[in-house]
């Protein structure tokens, strides 16, 4: 028997849990049994990588995050264009992200795929947007529902919220982790010595970390103000932020607002995110809404304390004051009490980090790639397909 063309569709490869969860699923789904193919738009830090991939790689040039009426039509048509010859046979097409969730979905359907699954990586339509976006975001999700054979989850929380949404019912999605290599991150040596030299930090000093992406999502500028309150108290400390994106500009104008100029670092994006984690004494997560952020296991399995904001899944991936400390969406006073109290308790911070090394098992990158092997499996031989 033929393998299975499975076609992952994602908006853009930028350096991002889903994206690197996709590049790592379609290099490694058992050939034997499927065919991987990856869609995206054009561009992305992680494009170079998806190039070197023994995988066919369809461009989407009109395909962006941006609502625009004109290029999202455009990027449907293209959409179609690329999957129509895999269509009308047995394949699936599984999206990620709301823009190519949604135009993915609906040109697999166009194309004749007989399988449409839809990965939730936290949805697209939030409270913070305006009413009429939020409400158009959230009715296309609504209606592209319909069309979609099954839905994975990377939280429990975002499986709970798509069933009250009205987007799927209790058996129609199921919770698969964001997935990575845990031992890189529990073997990983700490770069104090060469962070000193490239970051400027004084030898020795404790360092709070944030891994992400500068967009509103992630709330950076929630960390610049945190580490203003923290300083003062702990004047030794420095801080890093690593990623870049839209917000850098933000960024950078909040740090010298603040007097922080030399004490927090952004760093750009990383590829040694294992390395920056062990060289931490905390690391911290200011987002207004999650799936389930990679870098909350990341740094227990690197046995670091966790401060995050009480989002999503977040919540499932801390026990609060037993590998970490969870706070209130935007509160910066209790994000710095909690980076404050572990700075000065550094039993208690070891203690955290070992307690939260002991849970991340269910987040290894090949656990998720063979979960997902099995719905493929399961979907197919549910339309006569297997």
């Amino acid at each position: 028997m033929r393998p299975v063309p499975v076609i992952h569709v994602i908006t853009k490869l930028e350096f991002g849990g889903a994206q690197q969860n996709t590049l790592h699923t379609v290099a490694n789904l058992d050939r034997r049994r499927f065919q991987p193919v990856l869609m995206a738009g054009p561009d992305g830090y992680l494009m170079p990588q998806a190039r070197h991939l023994d995988v066919p790689l369809g461009i989407v040039p009109s395909m962006e995050r941006p609502l625009n009426p004109v290029a999202d039509l455009r990027a449907y048509r293209e959409l179609v264009d690329l999957l129509t010859p895999l269509g009308r046979q047995r394949a699936i097409v599984h999206t990620h992200s709301s823009k190519a969730g949604i135009l993915g979905r609906w040109a697999a359907r166009k194309a004749g795929i007989p399988v449409i699954i839809h990965s939730i990586h936290g949805f697209g339509f939030t409270p913070e947007q305006g009413f009429m976006e939020y409400r158009l975001l959230r009715g296309a999700e609504r209606i592209t529902s319909r069309i979609t054979d099954h839905f994975i989850a990377v939280s429990e929380a975002n499986r709970k919220d798509g069933i009250r949404y009205g987007l799927f019912g209790p058996d129609e999605c199921t919770v698969i982790r964001s997935g990575f290599d845990l031992q890189r991150f529990r073997s990983a040596p700490a770069h104090e010595e060469r962070l000193a030299v490239e970051a400027g930090l004084p030898p020795g000093c404790p360092v709070v970390l944030m891994v992400a992406c500068l967009k509103p999502q992630k709330a950076p500028l929630d960390f610049v103000r945190m580490a203003a309150q923290v300083h003062p108290r702990m004047p030794g400390t420095r801080f890093l932020i690593a990623g870049d994106g839209e917000l850098r500009g933000a960024l950078e104008e909040e740090i010298k607002r603040l007097g922080l100029a030399g004490i927090l670092v952004p760093l750009g994006w990383r590829e040694d995110v294992p390395e920056l984690i062990k060289s931490s004494r905390v690391v911290v997560l200011t987002s207004r809404w999650e799936g389930l952020p990679r870098v909350i296991p990341q740094a227990k399995a690197a046995g670091r304390p966790v401060v995050a904001t009480a989002v999503d899944g977040s919540v499932e991936a801390i026990r609060e004051g037993v590998d970490g400390f969870l706070c209130p969406p935007g509160d910066v006073k209790a994000l710095a009490d909690r980076v404050l109290a572990l700075l000065a308790d550094g039993e208690l911070a070891e203690t955290m980090g070992r307690e939260g090394a002991r849970t991340v098992d269910e987040f290894d990158e090949n656990t998720m790639v063979r979960r997902q092997e099995e719905l493929y499996g399961r979907l197919l031989e549910e339309k006569g397909l297997w």
